[in-house]
């Protein structure tokens, strides 16, 4: 048996992704430290553009003279305070070289007009490195910042004759709002350059450092959402095979469970080899009497005492056994390793003692017991549902055994419960078709004997096995659901034929329990087959049984009294054989009460029944309601139903039900025989 959800162990983190996490890791570092290479050398880029730019303005501000001549094109002769202010530059910031240039490209400033200064390499001698280095395709000109726009690159020299890290910039130079030429600035920028690596290398490393911890923490993040994810999965599929309530497989997994054990080879012998013992039985439990406990105490005392019910049938069972819910109260058991029906029996014995002892419930305390039947597999069937249909035949006899035990499958029994079936096929067919015919009972005047009335009673000839006795169908109808049909039917024939009747004849139909489900629908039914047929609602009389108060009775008085509004009239039968009659005759007004059957036959035999006849007779009349009795079949009796006063008079002595055409009234009967004056 599977464990509960809760006990499922964690599902693992697959490798690839472990693998994953890793690899997007370090893409994601090389990536970093990329972008922050690049960073840094924009850094250096800014830094030189806005260094060069700064000392193109010293420059000219130290030779006011270079403006004119570049606007004038002619070579620069600097006076000698500009030519001492340019050579104390060099070196300022890293600056080891510069030049001007007019707007056609020509240098104006020589290296002969400016004296070495504090320049660390002789001026000539840098003059030509410059020159050659500067060849490259990739070294900006003084024709293109004429633009207007400074034009900058890093530039790599040997450390010898030029440093290692050097910035050279064309500045262009305006007057007004005319570029007059372009200053060149030649920047050291090795020391720079190694701050900026290493600032940005520290920064790198910062940066990495919380790379890899957010990525460590987005790992354990993820993975903590797979593992959610997976539980929930787990989670997901045990509650798809398993009862919520119970823990127990539902009844789809179990059937699944069950036909995979039936498929394997050797499911179940006939006859088991000496010690082999690896035989299937299939039983179905059925908690007694468990909708009295989910009406006296509630539903969430019945869902505890079902929760214990699996809890007492794991005790029982073994490993290798499968426990099932079916639905409701009803289980289900997979029984392995049979060797035969002793073992089968041996099991139902322990889970019948097991389920009958007390259940605490909370503050409640209930004993039921259980019902069971058995099917053994190989022998009472091959596969899961030949065993679950067989279980459940089992089933039946054993709560019709009473309850409280078990039995096995018996082919007569099913034989019986196919019939059964077959039969309310047929019955829902003769409905539709038109196979049922209705017989009607004569009512008559207890002193004077005159013909009343008629009750409809609904008659079956069944095709193949002839007439069906209401006592078998019509509780068939109910288990079915074809009983609201069936009544309905009855309704509209009864009052369609009463029409016909003459006018002081009136009919008496019964109304089942289940038709009160509706009440507004009831009505509309009872109104609608009085106008299609005609019949005035004087004449029709609706019967029910004191039962059907038992259950939602402000519900049903309520549906009464819409009928009664009518204008028809409303008995209860079968009075004397429910549970609190006498609680709802001042409740609702009864028209007529219908002793039933069972008193008027024990008229002849018991005095007692002559004192509740008389009593019941007293009551109606006291509370202005008519009185008929059933089942008259003797004289003595009709003569002793007289003696107390009964009002209308019924049975085969008066009349048996007959169809129409061979009614009292259409045989000119209008009074039974020998009636009483």
């Amino acid at each position: 048996m599977a464990p509960p959800a809760a006990d499922l162990p964690p599902p693992a983190l697959p490798h690839f992704h472990r693998l994953f996490w890793v690899a997007g890791g370090l893409l994601a570092l090389v990536a970093v430290l990329l972008g922050i290479d690049r960073l840094a050398l924009r850094h250096l880029n800014v830094d030189a553009e806005r260094s060069a730019i700064e000392l193109a303005d010293h420059l000219l501000r130290a030779a006011p003279e270079v403006v004119p001549a570049m606007a004038g094109g002619q070579p620069i002769k600097l006076s000698a305070q500009a030519h001492g202010a340019l050579g104390a530059l060099q070196g300022i910031a890293g600056l080891f070289h510069f030049q001007a240039y007019d707007v056609r490209g020509q240098a104006l400033l020589l290296p002969d007009t400016v004296a070495a200064g504090p320049a660390t390499l002789p001026w000539g001698a840098l003059t030509g490195a410059i020159t050659e280095h500067d060849t490259h395709a990739d070294t900006p000109t003084p024709a293109a910042a004429l633009s207007g726009v400074p034009q900058l690159a890093l530039k790599h020299g040997n450390g010898l004759t030029l440093p290692l890290v050097y910035s050279v910039a064309y500045v262009p130079v305006q007057r007004g709002d005319q570029v007059v030429g372009v200053v060149s600035v030649y920047l050291d920028q090795t020391e720079r350059a190694d701050l900026t690596a290493a600032s940005f290398r520290g920064a790198a490393l910062l940066a990495s450092g919380a790379l890899m911890a957010s990525f460590a923490l987005g790992a354990t993040l993820w993975r903590r959402r797979l593992l959610a994810e997976r539980a929930n999965v787990e989670k997901l599929n045990y509650l798809a095979e398993h009862d919520s309530l119970t823990g127990t497989l539902n009844l789809a997994s179990f059937r699944r469970r069950a036909q995979a054990a039936c498929d394997q080879p050797g499911g179940a012998p006939d006859t088991p080899a000496a010690g082999e013992a690896d035989g299937l039985a299939l039983l179905v439990v059925d908690v007694d009497h468990f909708k009295d406990v989910n009406d006296h105490h509630g539903q969430a005392v019945g869902d505890r005492l079902l929760a214990q019910v699996a809890d007492r049938l794991r005790s029982v069972l073994r490993g290798s056994d499968c426990l099932g819910r079916l639905g409701g109260d009803r289980f289900a058991v997979l029984q392995t390793g049979v060797a035969g029906s002793e073992d089968v029996k041996a099991l139902t014995e322990r889970i019948l003692r097991a389920l009958a002892q007390p259940y605490a419930l909370g503050d409640v305390t209930v004993q039921v017991t259980a019902s069971l039947g058995a099917a053994i597999h190989g022998v009472d069937g091959l596969d899961a549902e030949n065993l679950s249909q067989h279980a459940e035949v089992a089933l039946l006899r054993a709560r019709a055994a009473g309850r409280g035990t078990y039995s096995f499958y018996d082919p007569a029994l099913d034989a019986a419960l196919q019939r059964r079936r077959q039969l309310a096929l047929d019955l829902a067919q003769a409905l539709a078709e038109g196979g049922l015919q209705l017989h009607y009972q004569p009512l008559f005047a207890s002193g004077s004997g005159a013909l009343l009335g008629y009750e409809a009673l609904a008659r079956w000839q069944h095709p193949l096995h002839g007439p069906i006795s209401p006592g078998e169908f019509i509780p068939l109808a109910e288990e079915c659901g074809l009983i609201c049909a069936l009544g309905q039917w009855v309704l509209n024939s009864a009052c369609r034929q009463a029409a016909g009747w003459p006018g002081s004849l009136s009919v008496a139909v019964n109304l089942s329990a289940a038709q009160f489900s509706d009440g507004p629908g009831l009505v509309q039914e009872v109104r609608q087959a009085m106008q299609a047929a005609r019949l005035p609602a004087q004449r029709l009389e609706l019967e029910i049984t004191e039962s059907l108060l038992m259950s939602d009775t402000d519900q049903v008085l309520g549906t009464l009294r819409e009928l009664k509004a009518l204008g028809v009239k409303i008995g209860m039968d079968d009075f004397g054989t429910g549970f609190s009659s006498l609680a709802y005759l001042w409740r609702f007004p009864f028209d007529k009460l219908k002793i039933d059957r069972a008193f008027t036959q024990g008229l002849e035999r018991d005095a007692k029944a002559e004192l509740i006849v008389q009593s019941i007779v007293s009551l109606a009349h006291a509370l202005g309601m008519r009185v008929n009795a059933e089942g008259v079949e003797t004289e003595a009796q009709r003569r002793a139903l007289q003696r107390h006063g009964c009002d209308e008079l019924q049975g085969f002595l008066l009349g048996r039900p007959q169809p129409t055409g061979k009614l009292a009234h259409e045989a000119s009967a209008q009074t039974y025989p020998e009636a009483v004056t």
